[in-house]
């Protein structure tokens, strides 16, 4: 979709609202592969989880290290010709134990030269405080959309004078 031919249908505070509207375009038979859905003012959360120990870092790490060294062995295994299910299976599990143990160290030492600093363990994401509907300018659209529950938009007008959104679909 070329981004000078765009305009903004409607806006809403929560992807699911976006998300709704057009499905609703799709159930009136509108052509959907000229829309999309784009959140605006982005921001990066951090969710913090917990607090993260020794132990907490060991374990982390252990995991961490468990998966490198599953896939690794697995694959050495592979590269065997004479028994490469026996072999790739009897390293795979060599590898995790083998990965499990470095993992759990490297935590632990990474733990202990932060020296107390992020002493917490925490999941980020992008949050956007709102989502806009745009389409192709060439596309004739429906006269009504499910409204939001609130758009930061104000007036909730189109660019081009029409109302932006319409009465909820149920």
């Amino acid at each position: 979709m070329n981004e000078q031919a765009r305009r903004t249908i409607a806006s809403y505070t929560t992807y699911q609202e976006a998300e709704r509207a057009v499905d609703h375009l799709s159930d009136r038979g509108f052509p959907v592969e000229r829309v999309a859905i784009i959140g605006q003012d982005v921001r990066l959360v951090e969710q913090v989880t917990g607090r993260m120990g020794p132990g907490g870092a060991a374990l982390h790490g252990a995991a961490s290290g468990a998966l490198a060294g599953a896939l690794i062995g697995w694959i050495f295994g592979l590269l065997n010709w004479l028994d490469p299910v026996v072999s790739g299976l009897l390293l795979a599990l060599d590898g995790l134990v083998f990965g499990a143990l470095v993992g759990a160290l490297l935590g632990l030492v990474v733990h202990a030269a932060q020296r107390g600093r992020r002493d917490f363990a925490s999941v980020s994401f992008m949050q956007p405080s709102q989502y806009d509907v745009v389409a192709d300018e060439a596309v004739r659209l429906p006269a009504e959309l499910p409204s939001g529950t609130g758009t930061s938009t104000g007036s909730g007008a189109w660019k081009s004078g029409r109302p932006r959104s319409g009465p909820a679909v149920t």
